[in-house]
């Protein structure tokens, strides 16, 4: 009876130690809007309205397949968009480079009520890669630095005023550490904790446990020490479970240092499947109610998935896309060139 009991518990620890996520094994890929834009920046409401960000000024709200477009200029230029982000009754978008222009946009429902130009930073290394809120109160938005230390700006006030941190109050960045505005993903948000990705010549993880008031800079296995090479895309699925993806823009097929993980809340990364499955991708979701297990990536190469947290890969399609954001467990929109579209993955 003991060996029995023994047995039986030694077999339950290693279950619960590797769960798994479903076995996603094809999925379905529908269009919803398709424009000559390159759209990086999405924020899904539900299964059916998704806002977008993009160039020529764009910024929109697909609703089923409705599109309501506006153009944004700052002067006589129209405006980039890179970065995105919603609240309750209101999204925000930050154009990318010099100017920095951030813009809160009230909705209701599917339709505009207002817009309100809430922050502007001007010079020649000015360029914002990112934006996330806690809730709809605190935000923050990352991009590259201007001085020694990482572009940080934070609102809490829901996003009416908006502050830069000093770099007393940040780690210093060195010469060649960026960011990449490939997907809105350089910033992933848990509790009162944000942590940020960089790339470049160093491909680090910075981290604040309580929303920006102290931080500190954890080393990563990422390849890094070229100007494309580095971390794309950062998400947290809890306060210790996150995952890290990105690779060499100019070699999409390389698959060595390009995916790892992390289980104390970003102080240590492992490489995953180093060697093995998807090579370069520009944005990483873990898929939600999997308990960190299931994870999606996809670039312009394709979309690749994991259901045992990236020890091994299919891939579901070879069709690229930037960014992906999930609405829930099966469903999720994503963004590429010239399109948005709704995936649903399926067993």
């Amino acid at each position: 009876m003991r060996i029995l009991l023994s047995f039986l518990i030694a077999s339950l620890l290693i279950a619960c130690g590797n769960p798994t996520a479903p076995e996603f094994t094809h999925l379905e890929i529908k269009p919803v809007f398709t424009d000559s834009l390159s759209i990086r920046a999405i924020a899904p409401l539900d299964e059916n309205r998704v806002w977008f960000a993009a160039n020529k000024g764009m910024v929109g709200l697909i609703d089923k397949e409705t599109p309501k477009l506006a153009a944004f200029k700052y002067g006589d230029s129209l405006l980039q968009f890179r970065a995105i982000a919603t609240t309750k009754n209101t999204v925000f978008v930050l154009s990318v480079a010099n100017p920095g222009v951030l813009y809160k946009i009230g909705f209701d429902s599917n339709e505009a009520t207002a817009v309100e130009e809430v922050y502007v930073e001007k010079g020649e290394k000015v360029f914002y890669d990112a934006m996330a809120f806690w809730n709809d109160k605190e935000g923050i938005a990352m991009g590259d630095p201007t001085e020694d230390c990482l572009s940080v700006i934070m609102t809490e006030d829901g996003g009416s005023t908006w502050k830069k941190l000093p770099c007393s109050q940040l780690p210093k960045t060195v010469e060649g550490e960026a960011a990449f505005a490939a997907s809105n993903s350089n910033i992933a948000l848990y509790g009162n904790h944000v942590w940020i990705a960089t790339g470049g010549i160093k491909a680090r993880v910075f981290h604040s446990p309580d929303k920006g008031k102290t931080w500190e800079v954890y080393a990563t296995p990422i390849i890094q020490g070229k100007v494309m090479t580095g971390i794309y895309s950062i998400d947290f699925y809890d306060e210790s479970v996150g995952v890290i993806f990105g690779g060499n823009w100019d070699d999409k097929d390389f698959n060595e240092g390009n995916k790892a993980i992390t289980t104390d809340g970003g102080k240590t990364w492992n490489l995953i499947s180093n060697g093995k499955g998807p090579g370069y991708r520009s944005s990483v979701r873990f898929v939600p109610g999997t308990k960190g297990n299931g994870i999606v990536a996809v670039g312009s190469p394709g979309i690749s998935y994991s259901n045992d947290r990236g020890e091994s890969w299919i891939e579901l399609s070879s069709e690229g896309f930037y960014a992906i954001e999930f609405v829930n467990d099966t469903v999720a929109f994503a963004s590429g060139p010239n399109k948005i579209s709704k995936l649903t993955f399926k067993k």
